[in-house]
Parts: C-alpha cells; structure tokens; sequence
C-alpha cells in the first residue's frame, strides 16, 4: 500500500501555510512534504508537525532568488560558497525538523553556456553536500525536471541523473524520480521505476499534462502503485500536484488509486 506525502506547498493552499498542517492531517495524511521552509522559525514548522503527529519527509535546499527566477545553484559556477551556506542552512532545518531527505536544486542553464562546466560545478557541490549531510545520516536527492515546464534546467533525463550520481560515487545521494516530469521528458515509467528502484530516493506524483490529480491525464497510475508494491518500494510518494478545484474536493483519488 504506498504511502502519501502532501505537498504543503502545492496542496491545501486555501489556508496559510501554518494551517496547512493540520489540515493535511485532518484529510488523513501522515506526512508531509514542501519546497522551503525557510520564511519560517524552525521552532514553528516543527510544533506544526508534533502537534498534528505529522513526518516531514523533504524539503529543498536554498535555491538561490527564487522571486527573480532562479530555481537552484547547485550547478551554477561562481555560487559555490553560497551553495555551502544553502546546505549548511537546510541541515540546520532538516535537523529541527527530522526530515530525512534534502533536495539540491540543479538550476538554470544559460544557452549557449560550457556545460561541461555546469556538471563539472555540479559534481562538486554534491560531494560536497553529500559529505556534509552523510555528518547527519541525510540522504541527498537531486531530481530530473522537464524543459516544458523549466527551460533551461540543467538535469532534465532518469539516465542523467545516475550517470551524475554514479560520478558523485557517495552513498547518501539518491535521485528524486518525479514521475510527471518523467513522463513528459521520456516515459517509460514501468521499466524505468524497475531499473532504477535501488537508487530512487523518493517518488512524487502528478496528473499529465496538466499536473492536477493523479487520477486525472495519461498516466495510469492505478498500475503504477501496483507496480510500486510489487517491486518492493516502501518509501513516501509525494503528492507534487495543483488541485483542480480544491484540496479536499480532489481527495477521492486516495481511495480510488491507492
């Protein structure tokens, strides 16, 4: 039976993210997940989550000015010592909060930029990030994004994902395999879960192609959380979605898919 994870900062979005918390546990949900928490005193976010006996499984990593566009640093030469503070800050939360899983953000590739020198800077970092966290027992997650959605975002594929893991070579780094973002960039989900299930450290979960309900668009996701059961995925499935209409009014998919 998988296990759901709402995305506080998608989901439940009717109320102030504070509130957000109970009200992911009064529709049933044991976890939680969200982008950053960092508008946030530690204390707050962590009395949210005793209060309404909630885990938090992952949050991301600073990603650099968000407001001005920016959607991570991890690749980006020249941001290095703020990407070490970033993942100093975000121990610090994953830390007060119990959350197991941190997710360094890529960022945006320029066109016409020296690529080499994105992934070389991206290496880096992540051994970097993945020595600092593995002082904590945190697992680092780096996550393909499509180029629909986020042009120019540097990892965009499954195979590149664990070919930068495979290079990074530290245990503690997993790949975030969000299956919407799969689906538009490659398909082939089945096989791909199958293929990579030891090296996928979280799974999240939407509707293609408009990223509303997993019971909504091309993706049969009754068969995929078969699929999950039957290969032996215990891990979380973050619900990464828009609700079409409303949080609560979207919920039935819970009882009908999972």
């Amino acid at each position: 039976m998988p296990k759901f994870a709402a995305n506080l900062s998608l989901m439940f979005n009717e109320v102030p993210f504070l509130q957000r918390f109970q009200a992911a546990a009064q529709a049933g949900f044991k976890a939680v997940e969200f982008l950053f928490p960092y508008e946030f005193p530690t204390g707050e976010i962590a009395e949210q989550l005793r209060a309404n006996r909630l885990d938090n499984v992952l949050f991301n990593m600073p990603p650099g000015d968000w407001a001005a566009g920016e959607r991570g640093i991890a690749s980006l030469p020249g941001r290095e010592a703020e990407f070490r503070s970033g993942v100093a800050k975000a121990i610090e939360y994953a830390k007060a909060l119990g959350t197991p899983r941190l997710h360094a953000m890529a960022g945006l590739m320029p066109p016409g930029a020296d690529a080499a020198r994105y992934r070389a800077t991206y290496v880096e970092n992540l051994k970097f990030a993945c020595a600092e966290a593995a002082q904590h027992a945190l697992t680092v997650l780096i996550e393909p994004i499509n180029t629909r959605d986020m042009p120019g975002y540097f990892l965009n594929t499954q195979a590149q994902a664990h070919a930068i893991r495979e290079e990074v070579g530290a245990p503690n780094l997993k790949v975030q395999m969000d299956l919407y973002h799969a689906q538009i960039m490659e398909g082939d989900l089945a096989m791909k879960l199958r293929q990579y299930l030891p090296q996928i450290g979280h799974i999240q979960v939407a509707g293609v192609p408009e990223r509303n309900e997993p019971d909504t668009g091309e993706i049969n996701y009754a068969y995929v959380f078969r699929l999950l059961d039957q290969i032996g995925y215990t891990g979380w499935i973050g619900c990464e979605y828009r609700p079409a209409k409303g949080t609560l009014e979207g919920l039935g998919w819970m009882n009908t898919l999972g």
